[in-house]
């Protein structure tokens, strides 16, 4: 369940401060209190973690202006906004931070809603956010939070201050010491309306919705009914009132952390070290990856010296064959081994060799250029080459002495080797009697 801290900021560093948590889902109210200025924001930095930080800042303290800029682009509206308003407000433009809302219009044709904030109280509220480590992202006109309504205001009372909002764009925060002020000032407006039957002005004070009391401790029950009877006053069920304007802050878009003094998103030290960590991690694995792709190039390159050897030594081994491919190689050999394999294993390809094998051994000098075998007949039919004629017939009666079936060839004389030829097959056994 996700919760929220919601603070509202005095004017000045030793105004009263007040502070509430509230679950998102539920609306319930986790705790609540008050500090005795931004001094004691510390008391809030333990709270404040793994929550949303909103920050409500006296309406007394912007200036919310609504203007008709003739300008089709965001980027006009905001260059021409301080020129507009630099005979409306008290200090120097240059000295004034401007907040824009994203209203688009209003039912006077007003297309820019600026709220103007002095750069020093704005940097103010800053430094005691930051001084307390409380991450605000969200920082709105208090009177903005209370909830909107269209047949008249909304008001209620928050320490010696009375917060009201008039409509989308427009309120006030009135102190103490001006409110009798100002409530007298409307009784008398009010009562002038009422006993002027010729004018229309006759809801010139509209309907005030009080969510609290507007009286404070020098304010009579006889003032306060003499208020009631001139002033058309609703009073509604009391609310605690950061719980009021937490409750309708959510429906506010309206956030005076914009430009410079936009919200830095600060991660936690836990988060900080999550993501090392998993920076570490995906650091091991393109590593690894790399090495594993190195590897691979290697491998491949090595896979394809060896398919090319085996290739040439397959084409010197049957030089008929045209077209060879090492993954029909394996069939290739074993369709050849079953050539010179098959048939009575007594004269097979294999067996004969190992029979002549030691006529070889008895005549070294005897060497072999080429051995044939025919599956057929078979035999096996030999080129070899020797330093002299005695040597071929020694090789002869080695073959006989084995029990092989030797039908010499012609021998030449070739320089100082002599060449010949062999049939070598294997003697049939004949049926005992």
């Amino acid at each position: 369940m996700t919760e929220t801290l919601y603070i509202r900021l005095g004017s000045q560093v030793d105004d009263k401060i007040h502070w509430l948590i509230e679950a998102n889902e539920t609306k319930e109210i986790i705790a609540s209190g008050e500090l005795l200025g931004a001094g004691q924001l510390k008391q809030l930095t333990e709270k404040a973690l793994q929550r949303e930080v909103v920050a409500f800042v006296p309406g007394c303290d912007v200036a919310l202006k609504s203007l008709n800029v003739p300008a089709n682009s965001e980027r006009a509206i905001k260059l021409a906004v301080p020129y507009m308003l630099e005979d409306e407000l008290a200090q120097d433009v240059d000295q004034m931070f401007f907040a824009y809302s994203h209203i688009k219009k209003d039912a006077q044709g007003n297309n820019c809603f600026v709220a103007a904030v002095d750069h020093h109280q704005m940097e103010l509220w800053q430094s005691w956010l930051a001084h307390a480590e409380l991450n605000c992202k969200r920082m709105i006109v208090d009177f903005l939070a209370l909830p909107e309504v269209e047949d008249g205001w909304t008001a209620i009372a928050l320490d010696e201050q009375i917060l009201l909002r008039q409509s989308l764009w427009q309120g006030f925060v009135v102190d103490r010491d001006a409110w009798a002020v100002i409530k007298q000032q409307w009784q008398l407006t009010s009562a002038k309306s009422k006993s002027d039957k010729d004018t229309d002005d006759i809801d010139a004070i509209p309907v005030i919705h009080c969510y609290s009391s507007l009286s404070f401790d020098q304010d009579t029950d006889s003032d306060e009914d003499k208020a009631e009877e001139t002033l058309n006053i609703n009073a509604l069920p009391e609310e605690l009132p950061l719980a009021l304007l937490a409750q309708h802050s959510r429906n506010q878009t309206f956030n005076l952390l914009q430009g410079q003094y936009k919200a830095v998103v600060k991660r936690s030290g836990a988060l900080v070290n999550w993501f090392w960590a998993a920076g570490i991690a995906i650091l091991a694995i393109l590593l690894n990856f790399g090495i594993n792709g190195v590897q691979l190039i290697q491998l491949t390159a090595e896979q394809e010296a060896v398919e090319k050897e085996i290739i040439s030594l397959y084409k010197k081994t049957f030089p008929d064959t045209k077209r060879v491919r090492v993954s029909t190689i394996k069939s290739q050999l074993k369709q050849k081994m079953a050539e010179i394999g098959s048939g009575d294993q007594n004269v097979g390809f294999l067996v004969m060799l190992e029979k002549i094998q030691p006529a070889f051994a008895k005549v070294p000098q005897l060497k072999p250029q080429s051995i044939k075998f025919d599956s057929k007949r078979h035999e096996i039919r030999m080129q070899a080459v020797a330093k002299d004629y005695q040597h071929f017939e020694q090789f002869k009666n080695a073959l006989e002495k084995a029990q092989l079936t030797v039908s010499q060839g012609a021998q030449n004389n070739q320089g100082d080797e002599v060449t010949g030829s062999f049939s070598i097959s294997s003697k049939k056994k004949g049926n005992r009697s």
